[in-house]
């Protein structure tokens, strides 16, 4: 069995039950179960290993470089929390069949929740700790989805927003805490980081690193001050609340608590920081669940104060402590599960959860109402139900618990809490079944179907049978689970039994149980005392901080978005001359080894009028035909450049890329006036002149330091390996195609997204607003010979050689100065100009060729050739090559890489002709009337009987 399979499956099966609903909601809900039966029976083959103290570990390698791998592993803890996140699961499927109406789309809930539950494996079963925050977020997400899946209430989306804004920010405290965890380890792998407990506890770093790993697990599991949004993720369907309150999303933090307790337990700063908040949350929760009249509000509350004593349980830093801990969330799983789902029974029977509008159910629905007593009971912890024994366990492990030096504030404040929990489960369980059967109730209630009362029931069986015989059910149980928890292989002497005698946790437990009589009889003066003292509302703090800072967003975004690209590269400009003026004088200098090339006279030549033509360019820049012109001169002077230093395949690209841009961009300031808008004034500019100049320095600068020092460059393996490795002799291609493959195939990639990029901006022009200013900004001087017939005739006729000459450079390619990067540009310069001299709507009419097929025919071919590749049990594209003898041609070579340069061949024209296309349009549509179609397409007129005589057309009377 290969445990990887435990988080994934849930995730992939997700899919099916949107198809399966189609057949009825009881298939969906059986296509739901499938995955949770499978990856249950999965954990159970895994069990004998498990409970030998084995651990099995699974792994597949990711990002090595970043340290991040999908690794996976069972022990004692990852399969306790696994069994409860898959076994409550299960049961979650089968009550939301019957709870959910005809009216909720079922195949999105079980969608949801199957990510949900595979999100929660992940994050119990990760080896790797980044892993586990990819996880940990996801269960963040899928969790919005699910509190907010009655979309129409407004309390469920404001309930899914603050869940994932509070969660979200705990992640995001979670993931830098966990990288300083990896760093100080020295390792990403928890089954590492567990044993290097001395090296953590340590670090200097360990304090900061303990806070930001504790924050993201106190947001999580809702403590104290992040407790607020937990309640108000109640809005939730009740299957939901049953899953996320019960064994999932709330006990994630605990669980990682728990994962990491042997390298971050046992120093102060853990006992003070885990122990205080849990009992503040223990207190604080059960104090705010006394007095709400909602069921699923009680339950919520009462949920954050079990969590905040775990939290407390782990806070101890004493093996005893984290095995009660762990008993009690076993115990809370199940109770809390059952007493969500009976919360739901009733809502669904009577038609309100308000215990003020319930009473007198046990009369009404006995099976039920028994189940959700028994749970409740377990809740308070009454003797002879599980909560009770771990309740008993977590006062005797505090009243041995000194705080700040004095032996009884623990045990004090520990048993407050347990006697507000007596309160509030009695006032739940009286209110709401006991007592005399009402008259109006909004619905009749009685005991539901089948369907809805089972699950409850399985989870009341467990609650019962633990509290009889808690040594042979949950003996073993806890047991390993506490040793994974621990990193020990022993535990200290302990005993899960009824009775263990006359003890101060006895004391205590019976205090709780009369102080929770006495406060629920003197409920209403204490509600009266509530109200009347003024408390803050978690609530409200968090909705004007989350206004504060929705305001200060939008001050920033103001002040720094100002929509001007001139303000933006000055930004980006002046960080780096200060990042790299900085590196410059704080480094050391010395000056480079390698001697300059002699300077001859036709280099200076061209760096002059490089020089001057950048000049001109900034002096004359509002023309914007003169601009276009003078900056197609400055690439010229580049690809010029090129051939000086041995480089033809950069030239060629150079010149036709000027070719192809400068075609481009001539046919998009047709629509544009000559001359750009007035500038800003002369203190401006002067000031963008020194950023510029500055930048210019400074990258000249570094270029001249790195030109001038020797280094080793891979250009002497690509030389050797150009011919043997890619078959080919031209090391430029072969680098493109072949050795650097994977970039180029990303560079096409980008190609085809700029291109549709382009495709949607200029769409946008042809209605609107947009098509407005584009009329008002036409030229009105238009040319009387729109089309110069010289000019027509000669690029037809230059169309069919210009593409044989791009079919010979693509041919080429390999082995000499070309490819299908080059071979593209010049066919697209053909069809260039085409538009150029006939017009645009003319060549849009003629041409036969889809751009956004071309574009991806390129990819898709490109995509192939790599593929194929693998199929032969190579890397992502490398390519291989065969020389074949034919008769009457001779020997030639035939390449894979043929096939991938053909992509980029129909990348870049389907590119070029897609901007033709949406200039052809939008010029059209800019057009105040039909231009001429051209000098060639006009059609000879012939004399007929209606054509004036000749004396008319001198102008004489006949």
């Amino acid at each position: 069995m290969n445990i990887i399979l435990l988080p994934i499956l849930p995730l992939l099966a997700a899919i099916f039950p949107p198809l399966a609903i189609r057949s009825g909601r009881t298939l969906c809900a059986v296509a739901t179960a499938i995955p949770t039966v499978a990856a249950l029976l999965m954990l159970a083959a895994a069990a004998p290993a498990v409970y030998r103290g084995e651990i099995t570990r699974a792994a597949y390698e990711w990002l090595p470089q970043f340290g991040l791998s999908f690794s996976v592993f069972l022990d004692g803890l990852s399969f306790f929390f696994a069994a409860l996140i898959l076994g409550i699961g299960l049961l979650i499927i089968i009550y939301a069949r019957f709870y959910l109406s005809q009216k909720d789309p079922m195949g999105r809930f079980y969608t949801y929740l199957l990510l949900f539950q595979g999100a929660m494996v992940g994050v119990v079963v990760s080896d790797n700790i980044l892993l586990l925050v990819v996880f940990w977020e996801l269960t963040s997400l899928s969790s919005f989805l699910l509190i907010g899946y009655w979309r129409d209430l407004p309390e469920g989306r404001q309930g899914a927003r603050m869940a994932l804004v509070v969660t979200g920010g705990g992640g995001l405290l979670l993931l830098a805490g966990l990288l300083l965890l990896g760093q100080i380890a020295g390792s990403y792998e928890l089954t590492e980081i567990l044993q290097r407990g001395d090296v953590i506890k340590g670090s200097p770093l360990y304090l900061p690193m303990l806070l930001l790993i504790l924050g993201g697990a106190f947001t999580k599991s809702a403590q104290f001050p992040f407790h607020f949004w937990l309640p108000h993720a109640m809005a939730a369907p009740t299957p939901v609340s049953a899953y996320l309150h019960s064994a999932t999303m709330v006990k994630a933090g605990v669980f990682l608590m728990a994962r990491l307790w042997p390298v971050l337990a046992g120093t102060e700063a853990w006992f003070l920081t885990v122990s205080t908040v849990g009992l503040i949350t223990m207190l604080v929760g059960a104090w705010i669940a006394l007095f709400k009249a909602d069921l699923k509000a009680i339950l919520a509350y009462s949920t954050v104060s079990h969590l905040g004593l775990m939290t407390m349980l782990l806070g101890l830093g004493t093996p005893m402590a984290a095995l009660v801990a762990v008993f009690h969330i076993l115990n809370h799983a199940t109770f809390k599960a059952a007493l969500f789902m009976s919360a739901g029974i009733v809502d669904h029977e009577a038609g309100t959860r308000d215990i003020r509008s319930l009473g007198g159910l046990l009369h009404l629905m006995p099976i039920s109402a028994t189940l959700a007593l028994i749970a409740a009971g377990s809740m308070a912890g009454l003797p002879l139900l599980n909560g009770f024994l771990s309740k008993e366990m977590m006062l005797e492990e505090v009243a041995h618990t000194p705080y700040a030096g004095t032996p009884w504030i623990m045990p004090t404040l520990a048993t407050v809490g347990a006697l507000l929990s007596v309160a509030y489960s009695a006032r739940l369980a009286i209110a709401t079944y006991l007592g005399p059967v009402r008259s109006d109730y909004p619905h009749h209630p009685h005991d539901p179907p089948l369907g809805l009362w089972l699950p409850v029931a399985i989870l009341v069986v467990p609650v019962i049978a633990i509290g009889l015989l808690p040594a042979l059910i949950a003996g073993p149980v806890v047991e390993r689970t506490t040793l994974a928890v621990v990193g020990s292989r022993t535990l200290p002497s302990y005993s899960l039994a009824l009775w263990h005698g006359f003890t101060p946790a006895l004391m205590m437990s019976v205090t709780a149980l009369i102080g929770g009589a006495a406060i629920l009889m003197a409920f209403k003066p204490l509600d009266r005392l509530r109200l009347a003292t003024p408390r803050p509302e978690a609530k409200r703090i968090f909705d004007q901080m989350l206004g504060n800072a929705t305001r200060g967003a939008k001050f920033l975004v103001a002040a720094l978005h100002t929509e001007s690209l001139p303000r933006y590269f000055a930004t980006i400009i002046v960080a780096i001359i200060i990042v790299g003026g900085t590196g410059f004088m704080t480094g050391s200098h010395a000056p480079g080894t390698r001697t300059s090339l002699p300077i001859n006279g036709p280099a200076l030549v061209i760096w002059a009028a490089l020089v001057a033509t950048s000049l001109a360019v900034v002096v004359l820049h509002p023309n914007r035909l003169l601009t276009l012109i003078l900056t197609s001169i400055v690439g010229l002077g580049v690809s010029i450049a090129f051939i000086q230093f041995s480089a033809p395949d950069l030239a060629l690209t150079q010149i036709s890329v000027e070719v192809v841009m400068t075609i481009l961009l001539l046919l998009a300031l047709n629509l544009l006036p000559r001359t750009t808008p007035p500038e800003t004034g002369w203190l401006h500019r002067a000031w963008d002149g020194v950023i510029a100049c500055a930048g210019g320095v400074g990258l000249a600068g570094l270029a001249y330091a790195v030109m001038t020092r020797d280094f080793r460059s891979i250009s002497e393996y690509h030389l050797a390996q150009s011919k043997p490795g890619g078959g080919g002799t031209n090391v430029v291609n072969v680098i493109l195609v072949d050795f650097r493959g994977f970039d180029t195939f990303g560079e096409i990639i980008v190609l085809c997204i700029a291109a549709l990029a382009i495709y949607a901006l200029l769409d946008s022009s042809l209605k609107g607003a947009a098509a407005q200013r584009l009329a008002s900004m036409h030229q009105n001087e238009e040319s009387a010979d729109a089309h110069p017939l010289m000019l027509v005739v000669v690029t037809r006729v230059l169309l069919p050689l210009a593409l044989t000459v791009g079919a010979f450079i693509f041919l080429r390619g390999h082995n000499q100065p070309g490819g299908g990067f080059i071979a593209g540009l010049v066919v697209a310069i053909a069809l260039l100009m085409q538009a150029m001299a006939s017009g645009y709507v003319w060549t849009a009419e003629r041409l036969r060729l889809n751009a956004h097929t071309m574009l991806g025919l390129g990819v898709l071919l490109a995509g192939l050739t790599g593929l194929g590749s693998l199929l032969f049990g190579r890397p992502f594209l490398t390519s291989t090559f065969r020389y074949v003898h034919l008769p009457f041609i001779g020997e030639f070579e035939v390449a894979s890489a043929m096939a991938f340069d053909a992509g980029v061949f129909f990348v870049v024209v389907g590119t070029v002709l897609l901007s033709l296309a949406q200039i052809a349009r939008v010029q059209a549509r800019a057009e105040r009337k039909p231009v001429p179609a051209g000098p060639s397409d006009i059609l000879l007129q012939r004399r007929t009987a209606d054509v004036a005589p000749p004396a008319a057309v001198l102008g004489k009377e006949p």
